[in-house]
């Protein structure tokens, strides 16, 4: 099973901050972090394409996957600036 379904299938599952911050990836998916947020992945992939700003965390697009960093994901999710 890759990372991404791996992720995929946790985030099914319910994640927590707490869960991202055990993890060992360098980025997560739109679908882990919309879990800890508590809102649609999907709006998490709009949001990456049409205006990052509004996401408060940085995100990478390859292609048409969207990655978000995990360690500067934690640091917005703790309040701390600087993403």
């Amino acid at each position: 099973m890759s990372v991404y379904q791996n992720q995929t299938a946790l985030a099914r599952e319910g994640m927590t901050l707490d869960d991202v911050k055990q993890m060992d990836a360098d980025t997560i998916t739109p679908a882990v972090a919309a879990q800890v947020l508590g809102c649609n992945p999907q709006w998490i992939r709009v949001a990456a394409r049409q205006d990052k700003s509004m996401l408060g965390f940085p995100v990478v697009i390859i292609r048409s996957r969207v990655k978000i960093p995990r360690l500067a994901f934690i640091r917005f999710m703790e309040g701390e600036s600087g993403c």
